[in-house]
């Protein structure tokens, strides 16, 4: 298994915030319907691009240091056995098949999941990175996140 580079990383971090925009606005027009549904889905989405550019300027930040952290040979395993599970980059992941959520509950189901997947991966990338104020930020966001997505699931249970 090669290892990745403490860039790849952070570029399949961005990648992860586009993907995740992108689901988000899908989500918010498919249930355009329901107010609250689209308020949910487009301040989630709204968020996945400011997580996007705080990881884009993570990346300027890395290429002028440009050098592998400490320990990053075990953190690359990890990071690449996290993007290759089943839900995370890749035309055979999970991902791939979000056009197929058909209600609400699985909408919200599948959020939670990519966020707490989301959530692992960057707590990986903490544990490398320098900048780990600025990983933090976005750590606490995605544990927001899951916290927003539950409760609503709950209340659209109830």
């Amino acid at each position: 298994m090669e290892n990745f580079s403490i860039l790849e990383v952070v570029e399949q971090a961005i990648q992860t915030e586009k993907m995740g925009y992108d689901y988000y606005r899908s989500m918010s027009e498919k249930f355009s319907d329901d107010e609250k549904l689209v308020k949910l889905f487009t301040t989630l989405a709204d968020k996945e691009r400011v997580h996007e550019k705080t990881f884009e300027e993570l990346k300027c930040i890395i290429i002028i240091g440009s050098q592998e952290p400490e320990g990053w040979e075990e953190a690359s395993l990890y990071l690449r056995a996290i993007v290759e599970s089943e839900f995370f980059l890749g035309l055979d992941k999970a991902l791939a098949s979000m056009q197929h959520v058909s209600s609400v509950k699985d909408a919200l189901d599948f959020a939670i999941r990519f966020e707490k997947e989301t959530l692992l991966y960057y707590l990986g990338i903490r544990d490398v990175v320098k900048q780990k104020e600025v990983v933090d930020e976005i750590i606490n966001e995605e544990k927001s996140h899951i916290r927003w997505l539950a409760a609503f699931k709950n209340s659209f249970i109830n």
